[in-house]
């Protein structure tokens, strides 16, 4: 009989081992927790949103009851303020990444220019070049070149 009563105990025992294991895996897989939060992004809409909030808050502790209640910090609603004052109605968030550079047309001119003038150089350089060549070859042949004077008039 004791046999038969400690084999029931040891089968209880197990079943709620077993029971135990499957209860912590269930709640282990239904409650994990990522390891890395998602950067929180606000859009323009919820700032003035909240801008509006912070101007309304007029009783101690109100403002720090908002920041907590929206997860934000007050350096946020300082930096958030700062660009209503500037104008910066349409987005009030910053645009990330390098910022484009405006192109004028005085500068397209001017490297269109300076292209040019380097072409014509090489031209001109090319063109002297030859008229060396044709120097050395007739004096080479013995033909009488003409002078600068003769050439001008």
């Amino acid at each position: 009989m004791k046999h038969k009563q400690t084999k029931e105990a040891l089968s209880l025992v197990e079943g709620s081992k077993r029971s135990a294991e499957a209860s912590t895996s269930e709640a282990s897989s239904s409650t994990e927790v990522s390891t890395k939060r998602r950067r929180r992004k606000f859009n323009a809409e919820d700032k003035r949103r909240i801008l509006r909030e912070a101007d309304a808050c007029k009783k101690p502790g109100e403002l720090g009851a908002l920041l907590r209640r929206e997860a934000i910090y007050s350096s946020m609603l300082a930096a958030w303020r700062a660009a209503r004052d500037r104008g910066e109605i349409a987005g009030l968030s910053k645009k990330r990444g390098r910022k484009p550079n405006e192109v004028d047309s005085r500068d397209k001119k001017i490297v269109e220019l300076e292209r040019a003038v380097g072409k014509l150089t090489k031209r001109a350089e090319r063109a002297e070049a030859l008229v060396e060549i044709q120097k050395k070859i007739s004096v080479l042949l013995g033909i009488a070149q003409p002078s600068l004077d003769e050439v001008d008039s």
